[in-house]
């Protein structure tokens, strides 16, 4: 099992941010992050552009959050991505 190396309350207030996958291409924009009692932290993330789908990225996918550049960075690529 992975440990998440960002702080819960950083990732919880990422709204807006950029996301880029592990090869540094951009999936989308944070559009809400929530947590169910019975599971861990997640992002949804709307695609860049509007018809794109929106993907789910669990705390656990991310690396790393520049609060400084706005830019939540994933340990993994896009195609690796959840769909709601």
């Amino acid at each position: 099992m992975t440990t998440i190396s960002v702080d819960p309350n950083v990732l919880a207030s990422t709204n807006g941010y950029l996301v880029a996958d592990a090869r540094g291409r951009i999936v989308g924009r944070v559009e809400a992050a929530s947590a169910a009692p019975d599971a861990q932290l997640r992002l949804t993330v709307r695609g860049r552009l509007p018809w794109r789908r929106r993907r789910v990225v669990l705390a656990s996918d991310v690396a790393d959050v520049d609060q400084a550049t706005e830019v939540v960075a994933l340990r993994v690529e896009r195609d690796d991505l959840r769909r709601p």
